[in-house]
């Protein structure tokens, strides 16, 4: 329960709107060498921070499944989880491009799921862009959704909707045949439509490869500095995960620490009876205190 006043996103920023980050406007940062800076975002109050801080790019990954609901992987991750929380995002972004991940099975089965399902991201949800994970695999959904009008964002490299294939968390494209494949991959992928490239889970040499032969922009993470732009995801840029780091991320913040500190602050308030105070209560006017204070009190009901 809550007194506290809500307003509409961004009801109290500026009434100058800021650049709106569009598609063409990330192509013409790969043509003029600026990088693109890309995070993740999985409700409202966070989004919008993330927002208000310039960041180009806003994913909604499928990643929420493990920092947001806890689980081990992506793999569970439903449609309807998916639209949900981008709608809440949604609300909190006004600059940066709106992308959404396809949760694994929601373009598995067949092209024409898949499209259903991006059409429901972009409709239902207000997304700008759909990410998809795979190489030449997807290349037929990739023009479908182009031809629907659907900004597609390919992902090759470590895909963990490929888990069990990979056998884990594994960097990919480790030998020379394997780095052929995915530069082979992600010209397809770029003739297909698609209008970025993730890479993630490979090494930085394969990385700025495919960053150099391809026209659209590539960002990477755990791909090293060479990609056009970077994407961590925001939790564990903030220190709110609680599994070891990857050897990619780097902390910028230990939100966790001022978090728990807060709420064992708090609890030590409460139970010292130190809150709330007076002043943080509210007060009867004195003609309603004294009228109070002399009321005849109903006396009990006889059993």
């Amino acid at each position: 329960m809550s007194f506290t006043e809500t307003r509409g996103a961004h009801a109290l920023a500026s009434s100058t709107s800021p650049l709106k980050i569009t598609i063409p406007a990330l192509q013409e940062k790969k043509r003029n060498h600026a990088p693109i800076s890309a995070l993740t975002a999985y409700d409202y109050p966070l989004a919008r921070l993330v927002d208000e801080a310039s960041i180009d790019l806003v994913l909604v990954g499928d990643s929420l499944g493990m920092v947001m609901l806890g689980r081990d992987n992506t793999l569970t991750v439903t449609m309807d989880e998916m639209l949900l929380l981008t709608r809440a995002v949604r609300r909190g972004v006004r600059r940066a491009l709106l992308a959404a991940d396809m949760p694994y099975a929601s373009y598995h089965v067949d092209v024409a799921d898949g499209v259903r399902n991006a059409l429901r991201f972009v409709k239902e949800a207000g997304a700008e862009a759909v990410k998809v994970e795979g190489g030449r695999n997807r290349v037929e959904l990739v023009q479908r959704l182009t031809d629907a009008e659907i900004p597609v964002i390919g992902h090759i490299g470590l895909t963990p909707q490929s888990l069990h294939r990979m056998g884990g968390y594994r960097v990919q494209g480790k030998s020379a045949p394997a780095a052929e494949t995915l530069l082979e991959d992600a010209l397809a992928l770029e003739a297909a439509g698609a209008v970025l490239l993730v890479l993630e889970g490979v090494p930085r040499e394969v990385a700025a490869r495919i960053t150099a032969e391809l026209a659209i922009p590539t960002v990477g993470i755990g791909a090293g500095p060479d990609c056009d732009g970077q994407i961590l995801v925001l939790h564990d840029l903030l220190n709110l995960t609680f599994a070891p780091a990857p050897k990619f991320v780097r902390r910028y913040a230990d939100a966790a620490s001022v978090v728990r500190d807060a709420v064992e602050s708090y609890r030590k308030d409460v139970e010292a009876r130190t809150f709330p105070s007076d002043a943080e209560s509210y007060h009867l006017s004195a003609e309603a205190r004294s009228g109070f204070a002399g009321a005849t009190r109903r006396q009990p009901r006889p059993a």
